[in-house]
């Protein structure tokens, strides 16, 4: 489960990044609410979990992003703002749940828990290129409307290639994105493996991976 951190304290995104981790999630973590939007633009979370008050917009503005822009992720926000309007405009704008500072973590964990099992009204809307689409909510894809089994890492690489096509993707935003410990790939051909064992399952189909020399990949339609 990969869950986005947006918090601006430094202390208290370093707790909650390692406490989520040591409790078994995926993690990625933001100061700004202008990088949670962009992270919820490009990537798929399950549960981001988004303080008020940051630089570079009010995690309410993120949240009525998120909504606009139709993103399935569960989003909790945290404030120490505790007024009964307060937690109204909150709800309001899109947020599934709200988290009063200060918080014992187990109950933030018991609140993502919770967060997991509530079912997604929200549909994410299907990427595609060429003849190749990716569904991020049901994790699937197909191509010519057959389905592709993907590992989790190939699901991860394609996604990513797909949401920024036609533009040139770096390796360093491929091990971001689609390994949990970045530097696992960096310095080694696990991804070079990765791109081969993708294009020979997308072989067939109208798209292709271009190899960018010294910059990293792009995909394309054919």
């Amino acid at each position: 489960m990969r869950i986005l951190v947006a918090e601006d304290d430094a202390a208290l995104q370093d707790v909650l990044v390692r406490g989520l981790v040591d409790s078994g999630y995926q993690v990625d973590a933001v100061d700004r609410g202008d990088d949670a939007i962009d992270q919820l633009h490009w990537y798929e979370y399950d549960v981001a979990i988004i303080d008020w008050r940051m630089p570079g917009g009010e995690g309410i503005e993120v949240v009525a992003w998120a909504r606009r822009n139709h993103r399935p992720t569960a989003l909790l926000m945290l404030t120490a703002r505790d007024t009964p309007p307060d937690r109204v405009a909150g709800l309001d704008a899109g947020a599934d749940d709200y988290l009063v500072k200060p918080f014992d973590f187990s109950e933030l964990l018991a609140r993502v828990r919770a967060l997991q099992r509530r079912p997604r009204n929200v549909e994410g809307p299907i990427v595609s290129r060429g003849d190749v689409a990716l569904d991020p909510v049901r994790r699937e894809v197909t191509a010519a409307g057959r389905p592709v089994a993907l590992t989790p890492t190939e699901y991860g690489i394609l996604e990513l290639l797909l949401r920024r096509s036609p533009a040139v993707v770096d390796r360093k935003a491929i091990a971001e994105h689609a390994w949990d410990d970045e530097t696992d790939p960096l310095g080694s051909n696990a991804i070079d493996v990765q791109l081969s064992r993708l294009r020979a399952k997308l072989a067939g189909a109208r798209v292709r991976i271009v190899t960018v020399r010294g910059t990293g990949y792009r995909l394309e339609p054919t």
